[in-house]
């Protein structure tokens, strides 16, 4: 049961028969959401404010009449308006507890939806450069990703999760000279210094390992770098690969596909070549220069005739080149030939993961889309900011390039998967993460990850006590839909039964909006809620969950904790967080 489509339903009737017909347009503008201070009410609705103009009435005006028909409502207990035009509504004791009815029903299918209607969703998260093992940096992209994918699956879309393997290019060929080294190390040659650009990480030692295991003494027998070069690469390219998969799955993180950036040429068409071709013939590409960017001119500048495209035509700073002096086709042409073989694998709604370092590349890849798809299909792009890591509160450097960095391997084995999950997707993407190891596994409030699993923890030891102290009493799921739910009165009992009905509500909308952060902030309301109720029961024992003198009462009120267990353990699930019974 969603309690704001209902109302927003019950609204758009009231509409009609205050005001006669209403475009259909103008109506789906009317929203229904929890006001800004819970002491205004339980619902508000901005109805009045947007239909105004096209009735031709004063939004306080219009709010007044519509209050006065709400008013009407069974389950309304009062409506009043408020501000420029806002109609608070006040909902009955009864309807708030018949929505927890409608949750214990629905069980662990509560919150989830159809409004995606199926529609189909690539969502390409990760797709780190297979150079090195994944470190903190991609961990936080690989959890807003898959929390993301997760939450649109609940709301009813097809989500298709994607990796794409940047397997073609110069780094991959540093790759496989980097592992070359460590193969020639394997067979005992005294290798010296890591030369200056090559990848100095010991991960690539088991490369080169498994290299002398597979081919023994021929790879070294080659005379020329061109003979070896293509071998040691798709080697090193499907080991490394294969450690990253390894990765993301001690994080709990799975892909769907892994799509190859090589066969976009290798494959059975030139999917670049086709794309440039679909944007020739929409008249989008031509040859000529670009003026000099404004500052310091990068190295990659070149002031000569090029192949362009019109990208400023769809929003972004500046035209883009598709092909390199020698001819080869640039990293964008790339991209956009990747983007356009997802909007022919039938993908209207792309979403792409990125770091931070790509946050220039956003307004280009946008229009690209845009241009390529005819308008068809969009592409959200959600940059994740960079994560600063701490122990006991000094900072942990990472470089890469220097082979010393915190893999994610490294840290799943300190703090586990759980605490990484919640962590990484407690703050906006967009806003930079401070990841403390110490903080991130203490038992307090202000670890959200702790406070939200001992929330749920905590419900089930509520079941464990009752089993101990009413040992008779059937407290089963079809028990549980059968309590009188009309003993619940408490203060503290309503306003946890309006957090848990907000959950649909809050589902749909992180899953529109693509910010699985909103779930991981509302559990950590609703977690907040609960201990504060159970809390109050310590001090007055008249509200403790369990009394033995009234089973009636207690069914009642493990029927509220068993609601919030289901939620709080279908919102942890969504982020891929476990939901324990016990905690020590």
């Amino acid at each position: 049961m969603n309690i704001y489509r209902d109302f927003t339903a019950r609204i758009k009737e009231t509409i009609h028969r205050v005001a006669g017909d209403v475009d259909a347009a103008d109506l789906a503008r009317v929203t229904v959401e929890p006001p800004r201070d819970a002491a205004h009410g339980d619902l508000a609705t901005n109805a009045a404010m947007v239909l105004a103009k096209a009735l031709g009435s004063p939004p306080r005006e219009l709010a007044g009449r519509l209050a006065a028909a709400m008013a009407s409502d069974p389950d309304v207990e009062g409506a009043e308006v408020a501000g420029p035009g806002f109609l608070n509504l006040r909902l009955k004791p009864a309807y708030w507890r018949a929505a927890l009815k409608a949750l214990l029903v629905a069980g662990v299918a509560y919150g989830r939806s159809d409004v995606g209607k199926a529609a189909k969703v690539n969502v390409e998260f990760v797709s780190a450069n297979p150079t090195g093992p994944l470190h903190i940096g991609h961990c936080r992209g690989a959890v807003v990703g898959d929390a993301l994918a997760n939450l649109l699956q609940a709301a009813g879309y097809d989500v298709t999760r994607e990796y794409y393997i940047n397997d073609a290019g110069t780094q991959v060929d540093m790759l496989a000279r980097s592992a070359y080294l460590r193969y020639l190390e394997a067979l005992g040659e005294e290798i010296g210094a890591i030369p200056q650009g090559y990848y100095p990480g010991r991960y690539l030692a088991a490369v080169g390992d498994a290299l002398a295991e597979r081919f023994g003494e021929t790879l070294r027998e080659m005379e020329e770098e061109d003979d070896w070069l293509s071998v040691v690469r798709e080697v090193a390219i499907e080991l490394m690969m294969a450690s990253i998969r390894q990765d993301l799955e001690r994080l709990n993180v799975r892909h769907d596909v892994f799509f190859s950036e090589r066969s976009l040429i290798t494959g059975p068409v030139d999917r670049v070549a086709e794309a440039i071709g679909a944007l020739v013939g929409k008249g989008l590409i031509y040859e000529g220069k670009l003026p000099p960017p404004k500052g310091q001119l990068p190295d990659d500048w070149e002031d000569r005739e090029q192949t362009l495209f019109r990208s400023t035509a769809f929003g972004d700073d500046t035209d883009r080149p598709l092909r390199k002096s020698d001819g080869s086709y640039t990293y964008f042409a790339s991209d956009i030939a990747y983007h356009y073989d997802k909007y022919l694998r039938g993908f209207h709604t792309m979403i792409d993961v990125w770091g931070a370092d790509h946050s220039g590349y956003v307004k280009r890849m946008q229009a690209a889309v845009t241009a390529i798809t005819g308008g068809e299909a969009g592409l959200d792009v959600k940059v994740c900011q960079l994560v600063r890591l701490f122990r006991g509160g000094e900072p942990v450097k990472m470089s890469k390039r220097a082979g010393e960095f915190v893999t994610l391997s490294d840290l799943v084995d300190e703090v586990g998967p759980d605490p990484i999950r919640l962590m990484m997707i407690f703050r906006r993407n967009d806003a930079p993460l401070d990841f403390d190891f110490e903080k991130v596994t203490e038992q307090s409030k202000d670890n959200p990850v702790f406070y939200v699993q001992y929330a749920h923890a905590r419900t089930c030891s509520v079941f464990r006590q009752a089993d101990a102290e009413l040992p008779g009493l059937a407290k089963d799921a079809a028990a549980l839909r059968r309590a009188a739910l009309g003993r619940l009165g408490d203060s503290g009992e309503m306003a946890l039964i309006r957090g848990l009905s907000d959950y649909p509500r809050l589902v749909e909308a992180a899953a529109e909006a693509h910010e699985p952060h909103r779930l991981a902030f509302y559990l950590y309301d609703l977690a907040s809620e609960f201990h504060a109720h159970w809390n109050r029961g310590k001090e007055l024992p008249h509200l403790r969950f369990i009394s033995a003198a009234d089973p009636e009462l207690t069914l009642a009120r493990l029927a509220l904790v068993h609601a919030v267990r289901l939620v709080l353990a279908s919102g942890l699930t969504m982020l891929g967080v476990s939901a324990p019974e016990e905690m020590r």
